[in-house]
């Protein structure tokens, strides 16, 4: 595998044109499979509230779970620029409230960057996180940690006024210091017009092709997931099936003791079982 990615090639793909690819990992298999793949970006997300956790959507993962997963990752990847998910709550309370939860994601999670929902509102976290030195990418569009005030899980930027409102706070986030802006459930031209204005990056799910790039969660694009698929989702493969197939498989192999068969299972010495079951002596008592 190539050398750690930097954000400076990541803004050098947006000058060049050339997208930049972005996936989740929850833990080190998947951080291994994803990096070795060559992705561009690794997301750590607080989607893993429901696909590792179970949990119905993402506000209820907290930051010391975020950490765990990160941990993870870290050790599993070594070529993509890490993010980690900054949860509900760990940056709405205050700045100094925001400046540490983001440090921790770097100092105890090993992430390069962390990234937070939300435009002008949360605008002073962002400044004050960078100012601490640590960058920070952006999330417009539909977010999901405050998906109830926006109605539910529905596209976003529809009207002209509301495709403004995105762009404004997207200019406010690249004049802030973001390095990278996340846009999910926006129609298709809204994104490719803001991706145009902006010098950063547009990491586009959901928000059509013209993005600077595009991020799918591993679940998804891969059919581990299966409470529901978002319209904007491709799935590359269809794990789900296969593995439940497998697991069924071994159930009744087991229960039919059809394994472990013989390749699967190791020898003694016949020397050493005799000594092991008589202790020495034959099946008489005898010394031997």
């Amino acid at each position: 595998m190539s050398k750690k990615i930097t954000l400076l090639e990541l803004q050098q793909k947006k000058e060049a044109g050339q997208p930049i690819t972005m996936l989740t990992a929850y833990d080190y298999p998947s951080a291994t499979l994803v990096d070795e793949a060559g992705t561009d970006i690794i997301l750590v997300g607080d989607s893993l509230a429901m696909t590792m956790l179970g949990h119905d959507d993402t506000t209820a993962v907290t930051m010391d779970e975020m950490l765990h997963h990160c941990k993870a990752v870290k050790r599993g990847a070594n070529h993509a620029v890490l993010v980690g998910d900054m949860p509900f709550m760990s940056y709405q309370i205050s700045k100094s409230e925001s400046i540490r939860n983001a440090g921790r994601f770097i100092k105890e999670g090993g992430m390069d960057t962390v990234k937070l929902e939300g435009g002008r509102e949360v605008i002073d976290m962002v400044r004050a996180i960078i100012n601490a030195g640590i960058p920070v990418m952006g999330h417009l569009g539909l977010t999901p940690q405050t998906a109830t005030k926006l109605g539910g899980y529905k596209v976003q930027a529809k009207t002209a006024d509301s495709a403004q409102r995105l762009t404004e706070d997207a200019l406010a986030l690249q004049e802030a210091g973001c390095y990278a802006i996340v846009i999910e459930a926006v129609p298709v031209l809204v994104a490719e017009a803001v991706s145009k204005k902006l010098r950063i990056p547009t990491i586009g799910i959901g928000a059509g092709v013209h993005c600077d790039g595009q991020v799918l969660v591993f679940h998804d694009m891969l059919g581990l997931f299966d409470r529901f698929t978002p319209k904007f989702v491709k799935r590359y493969s269809n794990l789900r099936p296969r593995i439940l197939n497998a697991l069924r498989s071994y159930n009744e192999e087991v229960a039919t003791r059809q394994f472990p068969a013989q390749a699967h299972s190791f020898k003694i010495d016949e020397a050493e079982m005799e000594l092991f079951l008589y202790g020495g002596k034959n099946g008489s008592g005898e010394t031997v």
